[in-house]
């Protein structure tokens, strides 16, 4: 026989009322039954198909496009979709001679700095490595290059879709669901 009894717990119903916001005006007290009631999980990852953010955005031999930048500009992605950026970016600035690397996303139109590493040079500097991960979203006519200001200043690594425009994931090269 199914039974309904209260539950009096404050940090219980705290915790309900910070997490569904929406239920706080009701001000009845929380109730559990005996009888077990089935849950049952529909979404891709729980079904096998998908995967895990982690797991999505990994490295994948036919993924991957790396890019290079040293004393240039180079233009990493220029087509829509959502893009995991990372790798590293270094640099020795020398005796009065500083400089930067940096990533810029571009509307055809304007120019934004998006990521900066700055060497700044009043001596004798060592040599300076800063490593770089991040997720970009780029519409029709956008795109995201890495430049370099100088010789003795490099960044390189490498790009990924992880999404197209629309927000549907793209699995890593070579996945293939069971």
């Amino acid at each position: 026989m199914a039974q309904i009894t209260s539950v009096t717990s404050e940090s219980l119903q705290a915790k309900i009322r910070e997490l569904l916001p929406s239920q706080q005006g009701f001000g009845e007290d929380l109730q559990a039954s005996n009888v077990i009631t089935p849950v049952i999980d529909l979404t891709a990852t729980a079904e096998g198909s998908g995967l895990g953010t982690s797991l999505q955005q990994a490295i994948a031999f036919g993924s991957q496009t790396a890019f290079s930048a040293q004393n240039a500009t180079d233009v990493v992605v220029n087509t829509t979709g959502f893009y995991r950026i990372f790798g590293t970016a270094s640099g020795t600035p020398t005796s009065g001679v500083g400089g930067n690397v940096y990533f810029e996303m571009s509307d055809g139109l304007s120019t934004k700095t998006v990521w900066r590493l700055e060497f700044r040079s009043s001596g004798n500097e060592p040599a300076v490595s800063e490593s770089f991960d991040f997720i970009v979203f780029l519409a029709s006519g956008e795109s995201i290059s890495a430049v370099s200001s100088a010789v003795n200043f490099k960044i390189q690594g490498s790009s990924r879709q992880v999404a197209d425009v629309n927000g549907n994931l793209t699995n890593p090269s070579g996945f293939v669901t069971q």
